[in-house]
């Protein structure tokens, strides 16, 4: 794998708090965090409203795609759906073709649920974009398509033999370190 043809970090003077993964982390976790306090007084939580929002999307009609969309396990993906299920935002029906599939459905006020995330996720983000230009904002994404792009790419590709750590010079930073 090429180094990145202009080297912005070096293990010599790695700062994490500077690094640009720490801060994508910093803006995801606020981000959260307040979309998840606006959703407060309709009892949904960010665990919820993001496979609530999935399938009223049509991104997923079963338990097993929404887990996949939802990057979960199925259990975890099953204590969401109980959740859902209990506050009447959706119900899970077995296919008749074939018993093993297990297809979601949303309520009526799971769909009008649904229908109120994109004002929250708006007024959110337009909330933190406050002050950008519109060009700021097109460039922004532009970055961030990017580095998207970039990571994927690395996902791909087969690990490179860096300098393994020893347990002496094993460095923890849980998982804020990025």
């Amino acid at each position: 794998m090429a180094e990145p043809s202009t080297p912005f970090y070096s293990a010599e003077n790695y700062r994490p708090e500077e690094s640009v993964g720490f801060l994508m982390r910093q803006v995801l976790a606020q981000l959260s965090h307040e979309i998840e306090r606006q959703f407060a007084p309709s009892d949904l939580t960010n665990a919820q409203w993001i496979p609530l929002f999935k399938l009223y999307n049509k991104r997923a009609s079963t338990v097993a795609e929404l887990a996949r969309q939802c990057n979960l396990d199925g259990g975890a993906m099953t204590r969401t759906l109980d959740r859902l299920e209990a506050k009447g935002l959706c119900e899970r029906v077995r296919s008749e073709d074939d018993r093993r599939v297990v297809n979601i459905h949303l309520t009526e006020a799971g769909r009008q649920a649904a229908a109120g995330i994109p004002t929250v996720l708006c007024h959110v983000q337009n909330t933190c974009l406050e002050g950008f230009s519109a060009q700021e904002f097109e460039t922004l994404k532009s970055l961030m398509q990017r580095v998207l792009v970039n990571a994927s790419a690395l996902s791909q590709q087969p690990i490179s033999p860096l300098t393994p750590l020893s347990p002496a010079t094993h460095v923890t930073g849980g998982p804020d370190a990025a």
